[in-house]
């Protein structure tokens, strides 16, 4: 087995790249419109209740027809997955790590399918799309080899006592439900689902209401490449008629959730209340968002400063629980900084991402569309608009990438997220204060500081409080192995996903002691 290496992304300026996006872009649009099952022990159910999903750049173009599950529905699929546990459980690491790297193989060789699907369904560009589809790539490759480390090395750490044989063992928990998010549809929700699969749970996997289809096409890989049926229920559904259920019922062994801070606050509170008949303290893996911010110092390389935020702030189209919202930047150099970011903003293209010259597309939906103009409306109270503040031309959810200056700290743009392409600026007369303005928040996902000073830096990395901390480079990004993801505070569980110790939420460690 070769060591882990993260998945290199696709260099589109070469012109066989470009050809084998567009060829997959033609595949993609052959297949717009249809609908789509549930998928409960491997039977597939078309329901009469559909949910349409819509192409965010082209409000007009349906990417498919998913089915609804309903409660009756609910409880045969986690019934059907507590049943199927008793069986994967049993079934040996290595075999199940050779599931994942089977279905990381074929995603790799179907990844411009995927980049299309991303592109028409969640509104990515290509760049973007093809880093979701890597990252997915690289959750799978990761997870299996460290669970077959996982398998091996357990019993290595004790102790040796003579007399007995000791052994350590991880066990996998029971049934997960796993409720993704929309905005990382391929990677996040891939990487949630297989990590619990390979751990030798099952799961009832809840896809996110805006891009069922991406997870539908995801659970129809895994079973081409030799998932059991039942391993993972496909259940589409609304919160409110099966949500709660889920969560709540008493054969669900953990609650693994990626979203906002309010839903997941919700869930969190549900999974602490024990169910008659359950016999088990659930878990709750919780990714719950960010108001992340980046600090400038006076002598910073104020270009990448610029540069960084800029990227940080409007890949997406902000819609990034890493993405910048704030940033924090000395008086020395503010309107240096300020005028550098305007400038680049309003050099940005925003527009339908099958349009290769776009630099981001459209947020999500109508809701995320109605809400980010609400709190740029708040924002032209609270600050100064320099860039952007009104809708961008097409047919599609598009918003101008948008700057506030001026803001000052407790505002509430500095404080809540927003998950949209806007920007807060805001003053600080030292570096000290602009760490306070950044800590200055119930969040604490990502962070960055651009600075030469080498005493700041060391007192960001002490007192800058975020999970994932950077230096003189941007925010986002985070590879897999590489950047270990997760926050502090409101951002969630700090579950770092991607990291040395995540599989562990899913598992649990059993000790058998023999005396010789």
């Amino acid at each position: 087995m070769i060591p882990y290496r993260p998945e290199p992304l696709t260099d589109f300026r070469v012109n066989a790249n470009h050809e084998a996006l567009l060829a997959a872009i033609r595949q993609v649009q052959g297949e717009l419109g249809r609908d789509y099952p549930l998928i409960i022990n491997g039977d597939r159910m078309i329901t009469d209740d559909m949910q349409s999903s819509i192409n965010p750049s082209n409000k007009s173009q349906v990417i498919g027809r998913m089915s609804k599950a309903n409660a009756e529905q609910a409880e045969q699929a986690i019934q059907g997955a507590f049943d199927t546990f008793q069986v994967w459980s049993h079934v040996p690491a290595g075999q199940r790590a050779r599931l994942l790297f089977r279905a990381a193989a074929d995603l790799r060789r179907r990844k411009h399918e995927f980049n299309a699907w991303l592109m028409l369904e969640s509104g990515k560009t290509r760049a973007e799309a093809d880093a979701d589809t890597a990252e997915a790539i690289d959750f799978m490759e990761y997870y299996a080899r460290q669970m077959i480390e996982m398998s091996e090395t357990a019993a290595k750490k004790l102790v040796w006592m003579d007399g007995e044989d000791n052994d350590l063992q991880y066990i996998p928990l029971g049934v997960g439900i796993v409720i993704p998010p929309w905005n990382f549809p391929l990677a996040i929700m891939a990487g949630m689902t297989t990590a619990a699969i390979v751990a030798g749970n099952t799961v009832v996997l809840k896809p996110a209401s805006p891009t069922p289809v991406i997870a539908f096409k995801f659970v129809q890989l895994l079973e081409e490449a030799g998932m059991p049926a039942g391993v993972v229920q496909f259940l589409p559904g609304s919160g409110s008629e099966i949500g709660d259920l889920l969560v709540s019922h008493r054969l669900s062994r953990f609650i693994s959730f990626t979203g906002s801070r309010e839903v997941g606050l919700r869930i969190f509170e549900l999974a602490a209340k024990t169910a008659p008949g359950q016999i088990w303290l659930k878990r709750f893996i919780g990714e719950l968002g960010g108001k992340d911010g980046i600090v400038v110092d006076k002598d910073a390389d104020l270009e990448a400063a610029a540069q960084a935020i800029v990227a940080s702030a409007f890949g997406y189209s902000g819609q990034k629980c890493s993405a910048c919202s704030r940033a924090i930047v000395h008086e020395a150099v503010y309107d240096t900084v300020l005028n550098r970011c305007v400038e680049l903003t309003r050099a940005l293209k925003v527009g339908d991402v099958l349009d290769f010259g776009s630099d981001t597309g459209p947020v999500i939906d109508q809701s995320a569309f109605r809400k980010i103009f609400e709190y740029i409306e708040v924002g032209n109270k609270e600050g100064r608009l320099v860039a952007g503040g009104g809708k961008a031309e097409g047919d599609g959810y598009f918003i101008e990438p948008t700057i506030i200056a001026d803001v000052k700290p407790d505002a509430i743009l500095m404080q809540e997220e927003i998950f949209g392409p806007v920007l807060a600026f805001c003053k600080a007369a030292s570096f000290d204060e602009a760490l306070d303005i950044a800590n200055n928040t119930e969040y604490g996902l990502t962070g960055a500081v651009f600075s030469t000073n080498l005493s700041h830096l060391e007192l960001a990395r002490e007192r800058f409080h975020v999970g994932n901390l950077y230096f003189n480079r941007k925010c986002t990004g985070a590879i897999v192995g590489v950047h270990p993801f997760g926050g502090f505070n409101m951002s969630g569980t700090d579950s770092k996903a991607g990291g040395p110790d995540y599989l562990q939420q899913f598992m649990q460690l059993k000790l058998i002691s023999e005396k010789l």
